[in-house]
């Protein structure tokens, strides 16, 4: 996690602390608020954490690449009665 990053993320919990502290002036003690609080903590000590031991980054990888060939499809590939051609709207029988 970059410097801005950290940052971010402690300008923006310092901000809902004080919404959590408003919410708290409001409702006083009532449970959803202390659940709220409680969450708040969690999150403050798993940055803290973060910070203070940054794991391993990971780097993703791309997928496999399934080539796809440029020549036409086979028509037979779409004549028969079980077969749909969905790209025009699911029509049956002669094109």
């Amino acid at each position: 996690m970059t410097t801005t990053e950290m940052q971010d993320l402690q300008r923006t919990m310092a901000h809902l602390r004080q919404c959590v502290g408003a919410l708290r002036t409001r409702y006083g003690k009532a449970a959803a608020v202390e659940r709220l609080s409680n969450d708040l903590d969690r999150l403050e000590i798993d940055a803290r954490d973060l910070s203070e031991r940054p794991p391993i980054e990971v780097h993703a990888r791309a997928g496999e690449r399934i080539p796809v060939p440029d020549a036409p499809y086979d028509d037979a590939l779409f004549r028969g009665p079980d077969c749909d051609d969905e790209g025009l709207g699911g029509l049956h029988g002669e094109r």
